[in-house]
């Protein structure tokens, strides 16, 4: 049983590294940057499942919030949770909670993984995109021109990569005996 608690803090506490490593790689392309982001987190819910790819997301957010750099464009604070691309940012909760709960029941079926990271996603563009109007003083349609269109294809990509590999990953972690998922039955 301790045995099981060390290997979850562990998985969560890898995961939150490297969505704190890939967080802050961005490429400014307006009040929205390039992020790796969300590819971290959809490889986060293939790799450890929702309950503890939240917690490594939170882990993620709370650092975050504290000031470290783990935003996009090495980037930290409150101010940054507050700024345009604070809606985005809260908005990969929701995004995690809606693709992780699909993933984790259906990892190998990639169509409709594929089906729920696009919903998902699309859930972070409006909550995202709904903050940018409002804190940016845009209209809806002028966030969405900034905060959504430049990045849907590069998304789509993104989630594409993860509906590959992802599936492998999670598969060659549990046979080595890195990862052991457990069901609804055994929790």
């Amino acid at each position: 049983m301790r045995d099981s608690k060390v290997r979850d803090m562990t998985c969560i506490a890898l995961m939150a590294a490297v969505i704190c490593i890939l967080g802050p790689l961005s490429i400014p392309i307006g009040p929205v940057p390039i992020s790796l982001t969300n590819l971290a987190i959809f490889f986060t819910l293939y790799i450890i499942g929702m309950r503890r790819g939240l917690w490594s997301l939170a882990i993620y957010l709370l650092l975050g919030l504290v000031g470290m750099p783990v935003f996009s464009g090495f980037a930290g604070g409150p101010q940054k949770l507050f700024g345009p691309t604070g809606g985005y940012i809260i908005g990969f909760i929701f995004m995690a909670l809606i693709a992780g709960v699909i993933i984790d029941k259906h990892y190998k079926n990639r169509v409709l993984c594929i089906i729920a990271m696009v919903v998902a996603t699309i859930v972070l563009y409006i909550l995202g995109t709904a903050w940018l109007a409002y804190s940016a003083h845009m209209t809806f349609q002028a966030a969405l021109a900034v905060g959504v269109i430049p990045f849907a294809a590069e998304d789509f990509v993104k989630i594409l990569i993860c509906a590959i590999l992802g599936p492998v990953l999670r598969e060659r972690l549990e046979k080595a005996g890195v990862l052991q998922y457990r069901t609804a039955v055994s929790r």
